[in-house]
């Protein structure tokens, strides 16, 4: 335990640093005072050789005029300057071919010259340290002329850069004083912003939080702009409406289930009781098949149940592969037929193939028929045609029909209308159920309208088998 916490300080002392706000303002922190530092070194760099190019053309000016009036004869050996004997930011020297001066400035005399360098290509630019002032240094600027008898001779004039420095120096301390603040206000500025940008975030994880199984009606709160925020927001939603449905139908599954397995139990202890009080009333060959009779229906009802539940997992097209749907319908009429409860005309059967699973696509097109024969008064048709790249398949009845009202609802769980209630004649209502799972999973679709003569007619689109099998060479 000792050992753990040094470590668990630690997490706790970085902590702050893993949120995606503090990331985001230490980011834009680093960038910014990574730009700050590059501007700062290069407005120094620039201010610094700004001052010098303004010294050297004041002192290339001042070279001209001096070599102007060198060959006018205008010049004096001693040449005053601003500031007097004591200036000591401006030098000027005139030196001959032999390295003589001839003239130089009134605050640098009795001195020899102020540079060994001879311009080349006549001019001369350079920075150094004179005796004047050897903490200093001048910017020497030079230049090749001649004098009024027509010698060479070489001028030189060195500006103190002092105010460079002082300047350059300002310039340094505002950078020092000022890229720490404005890092201080871009971080606040950041941390605002973010803030701001992820408050609506932090109150869909805390609405998402706070939402249950029992509580799966709630939703997260959808800003009015339409941005990243807004969009997750809705598809949060999205989400819970999902999960919601979901969970309402699970519930609704297991209350139906739990009401349509009791019925049987419930009819078979009924049973079993009746027989053990008056066995005179009764006997075991009779007890026994109305037994037998609960338990079927009721192991039915759980083999649909379990069908259910692997088409809520998505396992119905476990090896699909190619089908001769008309010969399941035919096998299924043939099958009606020996019941003999109603007529069933075939003759609209053509040659089709699908795609599938055969034993599912077999247990739809049973369903279908035997809902057509529970509600049919005396005929059932079945057709099954090409059109296009699907199989059509519809299937009719001379019964009373759906009522528009529930030509949608009876497809669903448990659903039986007021015609088929009874539990001998009219199931657990899981049939067409079952039958929109199997087309579903089969990339088809099953719906139901009244036919031309009266009645009900079903009618199924299922994919060819040529069509699915091209699609799957490309």
């Amino acid at each position: 335990m000792a050992a753990e916490r040094p470590g668990m300080s630690a997490t706790r002392r970085f902590r702050p640093l893993a949120s995606m706000r503090a990331r985001i303002t230490l980011a834009a922190v680093v960038v910014v005072g990574l730009a700050l530092a590059v501007s700062a070194m290069t407005l120094v760099t620039l201010v610094r050789d700004s001052l010098v190019d303004s010294i050297d053309e004041a002192a290339e000016v001042l070279v001209d005029d001096i070599a102007a009036r060198l060959s006018a004869g205008s010049l004096p050996e001693v040449i005053p300057v601003s500031g007097g004997s004591d200036d000591d930011d401006l030098i000027i020297q005139v030196v001959d071919a032999q390295r003589r001066v001839v003239a130089a400035s009134e605050n640098y005399l009795s001195r020899p010259p102020m540079v060994a360098e001879v311009p080349e290509n006549r001019r001369l630019r350079m920075s150094t340290r004179l005796s004047l002032d050897p903490e200093e240094n001048f910017r020497v600027m030079g230049r090749r002329t001649l004098s009024p008898s027509g010698d060479p001779v070489i001028v030189y004039v060195a500006n103190e850069v002092e105010r460079v420095r002082r300047t350059e120096k300002v310039v340094r301390r505002a950078v020092q004083v000022g890229a720490p603040a404005l890092l201080v206000l871009v971080g606040l500025f950041v941390w605002i912003l973010v803030g701001r940008a992820l408050r609506p975030v932090e109150s869909i994880r805390r609405q998402v939080a706070a939402i249950s199984e029992s509580a799966l009606e709630r939703r997260v709160p959808e800003p009015a702009v339409n941005n990243e925020v807004g969009r997750l927001a809705r598809t949060m939603n999205a989400m819970l409406g999902r999960l919601q449905r979901s969970a309402e139908r699970q519930r609704r599954f297991v209350s139906d289930a739990s009401h349509e397995l009791r019925s049987p139990l419930a009819s078979t202890r009924a049973t079993l009781e009746v027989a053990m009080a008056h066995p005179e009333t009764t006997t075991l060959e009779a007890t026994a098949a109305d037994a037998l009779a609960e338990t079927e229906r009721m192991e039915r009802l759980i083999t649909d149940l379990l069908f259910l539940a692997r088409g809520d997992e998505s396992r119905l097209m476990a090896n699909p592969g190619p089908v001769d749907v008309d010969a399941l319908v035919g096998a299924e009429v043939a099958r009606l037929r020996s019941r003999g409860r109603v007529a069933v005309d075939a003759s609209g059967v053509s040659p089709g193939r699908g795609w599938g699973v055969a034993g599912h696509l077999e247990q739809a097109v049973r369903n279908l028929l035997e809902n057509a024969e529970r509600h049919a008064r005396s005929a059932v048709s079945a057709s099954l045609s090409n059109d296009g790249a699907a199989l059509l398949l519809m299937i009719t009845d001379d019964g009373p029909g759906v009522p528009l009202e529930d030509q949608e609802r009876i497809f669903d769980r448990f659903v039986r209308l007021d015609e088929a209630r009874t539990r001998d004649s009219g199931g657990a209502g899981l049939g067409l159920a079952i039958t929109r799972e199997i087309v579903g999973a089969h990339g088809g679709e099953v719906g139901v309208d009244d036919a031309p003569g009266g009645g009900a007619r079903f009618v199924v689109r299922l994919p060819r088998a040529e069509s699915e099998s091209g699609s799957r060479r490309h």
